[in-house]
């Protein structure tokens, strides 16, 4: 399972590899340069990667300040999906991911990276 070692605005280094991309982190591989549809609205159609992956936890990042919304549509597809959903801050969201990405195969972590 990858580990993210440090974020910060605008950047996040994962397993000692630098982005600077919004990224999804799965736990055999991270997608970089992860792009949505409406930038700060996360769309059910921007998460197409996690529902075929079929993942049991899935963790958003919002962004630093926490501008990057997940309309109610969107979180009720997912839990159609049963998957688990954590919505924070992307600060907080790295640490969540570090503490419970080995506690469950399936856990993946949608991160924005900036605002």
């Amino acid at each position: 399972m990858p580990v993210i070692d440090s974020y910060s605005f605008g950047h996040i280094k994962i397993d000692g590899k630098s982005y600077y991309n919004d990224v999804i982190i799965f736990p055999e591989k991270v997608k970089s340069s992860w792009w949505r549809k409406e930038g700060h609205k996360l769309q059910v159609e921007d998460l197409r990667a996690v529902f075929d992956y079929k993942a049991r936890v899935l963790i958003v990042g919002t962004g630093s300040s926490g501008f990057m919304d997940v309309p109610s549509e969107t979180r009720e597809h997912i839990r159609t999906h049963n998957i688990k959903l954590i919505v924070e801050k992307t600060k907080t969201a790295c640490d969540k991911y570090n503490k419970i990405k080995d506690t469950d195969e399936k856990v993946v972590a949608a991160l924005h990276l900036t605002c």
